[in-house]
């Protein structure tokens, strides 16, 4: 059986609302806009860059960044496009280099094609935080990830493995195919397939570009291609829901296993109504929240990101920088109709 993980830091419920109003990014950089220097003369605006913006689980990390940027005195922006394509963000860094900003926190829809963008920003100055999804490494100075890979992906086989009696058909509806942190965790979800779930085959990878109606329709086609698929993971805030959705008023309600990564309040209609067994997630809002305060420990200069270098983080603790500029949340944690009511995120 399947142990759930409790992080450490997941132990107390929050409610996460979105960012009260997207503040424009004129205005946001402070009168000494080179994004350095400690002390008084500090320059604390920190920028988020989502994927893309009204997504719930967006919305939630950047109202735990917002939460840490008025801690420390700052000034909190989001930013972001509509929609999660390669080079959609460009356009938001080259706008926050010419504010300015002390900092960009950026969730990367492509690993290489806002690299460009990125380096003339720092090249103006402005630090560069990456949060969720990552950049290369040399494109930015900290990576903030929410857990290991290895575990992120580990934790949802098992937890399919479980719900199917370890043997059947399942599928993966994943965001979109550039998407640096889904394509890892599908890799290392098709080894640990293949070591330790040999009964299991999994017949198709798919893409709903984390976009709901996307998503919704590529479940559909899931089902009518496979018609003995006994499961589906999406490691996808959008993609779990859209796909609980569409199974939820389905025949196949009961009878095909779903599980991914979620949010309690995107999936407890349907833990309680017996779609969804259980699924995975960090705290996005102390993601948010410590990205933001590893930008502030950049900007002051209390850290550079190199590895061993170690900063406060408000209430979460004190955190070290690991290999390539790293800095490690904590492990994933399981929902269920047990625990689902504990949490308002």
């Amino acid at each position: 059986m399947f142990t759930k993980q409790r992080s450490r830091r997941l132990g107390v419920a929050i409610t996460a609302a979105a960012a009260a109003t997207v503040l424009a990014l004129t205005g946001c950089a402070s009168d000494g806009g080179d994004g350095g220097g400690g002390g008084d003369d500090a320059n604390l605006s920190v920028t988020f860059l989502p994927k893309n913006l009204g997504n719930p689980y967006f919305d939630t990390s950047s109202s735990g960044g917002q939460e840490a940027v008025e801690e420390f005195g700052g000034e909190f922006a989001e930013v972001g496009p509509s929609e999660a394509s390669p080079t959609s963000q460009v356009s938001f860094i080259q706008t926050a280099a010419q504010q300015g900003v002390g900092a960009l926190v950026v969730s990367a829809n492509d690993p290489e094609a806002i690299c460009d963008a990125l380096d003339e920003a720092s090249s103006a100055g402005v630090k560069i935080v990456t949060f969720d999804s990552d950049t290369n490494p040399e494109c930015r100075d900290l990576f903030i990830n929410q857990a290991t890979a290895e575990g992120i992906a580990k934790v949802q086989v098992d937890l399919i493995a479980e719900q199917i009696g370890d043997a059947g058909q399942i599928a993966i509806l994943s965001a979109s195919a550039n998407a640096t942190n889904q394509n890892a965790w599908i890799e290392m979800m098709e080894e640990e397939l293949a070591a330790s779930h040999p009964d299991i085959e999994l017949v198709e990878v798919v893409y709903g570009d984390d976009d709901d109606q996307t998503s919704f329709d590529k479940t559909a086609a899931l089902l009518q291609t496979y018609p003995e698929l006994k499961g589906i993971i999406s490691p996808t805030t959008v993609g779990i829901a859209a796909a609980a959705r569409y199974l939820s008023t389905s025949e196949y309600q009961g009878q095909v296993a779903l599980t991914g990564l979620g949010t309690p309040n995107q999936m407890r209609e349907y833990v309680e109504d017996g779609t969804v067994t259980a699924f995975a997630l960090w705290n996005p809002a102390d993601l948010g929240y410590l990205a933001a305060y590893a930008a502030q420990a950049l900007i002051t200069g209390e850290i550079t990101g190199e590895e061993g270098d170690a900063f406060e983080a408000g209430k979460l603790g004190s955190y070290e920088v690991g290999a390539d500029g790293t800095v490690l949340l904590g492990d994933p944690y399981v929902f269920d109709a047990d625990n689902i009511g504990d949490f308002d995120f």
